[in-house]
């Protein structure tokens, strides 16, 4: 596994014993796995500008407070060779990695690969004893999870929850977490880039991360990356490494803010969350695609669609063609979305974030541009009644239906 050059490791746990860690699992029981990049920087955006910023201590002291110690105790099950009759041994470990407090009432956003398979957790604080944590509420898919603490005893400070959407390329930024379990360590450096995409502990593709080349390393996960003002705008998530390391080099990718907040109502109830599913990925349209002379200046270009998919049954296509574009090859010839339930589409966060505040079952209509050939286009209309998102990635074989 390490032998594949410059890949992505999940880093919520930053401090394995030698046992998992010789599996090549830096914590929560998550897989170390190679991250797709398929979309470059997006045009910046003028929304919410930040008119004065603090320092870079200004934003530790105010902040750091409300950064959680994770602690997690995995359980990892594996063939066992001593077994002379077969079955599974369990090997046991801890991981530790980094918790954002969003309420005074006790309750703590990390990622979920930093407590997934964990048999207990437990979140201390600078200064403070260490309590057991409840996982009230997972979303795999996007690499969430909602933890429910205690708080007798405890003055939590929760952090202001900022919006990912305005962030542009080159925003100073700023990272607090725990990094080799060296507790509130704090890094600064700049969005490098705009809708990235990585892999989900489920396989699924997690859209619009946010790039930044703040180091952050094993344990970072589920810490805040926090913009000029102080407040957060990303879930530190994954990092590239390069050869046989661990360590940063400078590539580390945040799971966006607006994710998170879409969905931290469901996760406080509890429960794992599934959420309203289209099936297809798409790339938001900007100035980088101007070349492909398309009929709207914005929106999101349908790449691909999943089989047996809400997308799929609704008749919605695919692009068909690969096309050199300055964001790289890009599939051309889809659909393009513009609006959904008559509201503007105008990015692909956009889409991902209106079919996330809906929820399985729901039926939506779908404005798009459709090519005719010769570079024609048509507008349509279609229907389609939202499913709910599956636990892992589908194979790409299953037939239809």
């Amino acid at each position: 596994m390490f032998a594949i050059p410059f890949v992505s490791a999940l880093i919520g746990g930053g401090v394995v014993v030698a046992v998992i860690a010789a599996a090549g699992d830096l914590g929560g029981g998550s897989q170390t796995t190679v991250t797709t990049v398929q979309a470059a920087p997006a045009a910046p955006s003028n929304a919410s500008q930040i008119t004065k910023g603090l320092t870079p201590h200004e934003v530790y002291v105010r902040d750091a407070p409300g950064v959680a110690f994770v602690t997690s105790t995995i359980v990892q099950k594996s063939e066992s060779p001593f077994n002379l009759f077969g079955g599974e041994s369990q090997r046991q470990g801890q991981a530790t990695g980094s918790g954002i407090v969003i309420s005074a009432n006790g309750t703590i956003l990390t990622n979920y690969h930093v407590v997934e398979n964990a048999i207990k957790v437990t979140v201390s604080f600078e200064k403070g004893k260490a309590v057991e944590a409840q996982v009230v509420g997972k979303d795999p898919s996007n690499d969430l999870a909602v933890l429910k603490i205690p708080t007798d005893g405890l003055t939590l400070h929760p952090l202001t929850l900022g919006d990912s959407s305005a962030v542009t390329v080159g925003d100073p930024v700023y990272a607090i977490g725990n990094p080799f379990d060296l507790e509130r360590t704090l890094t600064t450096g700049v969005i490098s880039a705009l809708q990235r995409q990585i892999t989900a502990p489920n396989g699924f593709t997690i859209d619009n991360v946010l790039q930044t080349d703040a180091p952050i390393n094993p344990g970072n996960s589920g810490g805040p990356l926090l913009n000029a003002a102080g407040q957060v705008i990303g879930i530190n998530s994954q990092i590239e490494t390069g050869g046989s390391g661990g360590g940063s080099v400078g590539i580390g990718f945040a799971v966006p803010i607006n994710t998170a907040k879409s969905e931290i109502a469901q996760l406080e109830k509890g429960g794992t969350v599934r959420g309203a599913y289209l099936g297809l990925t798409s790339l938001t349209i900007d100035g980088s695609l101007s070349a492909l002379n398309l009929p709207v200046k914005q929106g999101a270009l349908v790449q691909s669609v999943q089989k047996g998919t809400a997308a799929a049954k609704a008749g919605i296509r695919g692009g068909s063609v690969t096309s050199n574009t300055e964001n790289g090859q890009i599939a051309v010839g889809g659909d393009i979305i513009v609006a959904i339930d008559g509201k503007a589409v105008t990015s692909s966060e956009d889409l991902a974030n209106d079919i996330a505040a809906k929820k399985p079952g729901d039926k939506v209509t779908i404005e798009l541009h459709r090519a005719t050939g010769n570079g024609n286009y048509e507008k349509k209309t279609v229907p389609v009644t939202l499913g709910s998102r599956p636990n892992s990635v589908p194979n790409p074989s299953t037939p239809e239906g």
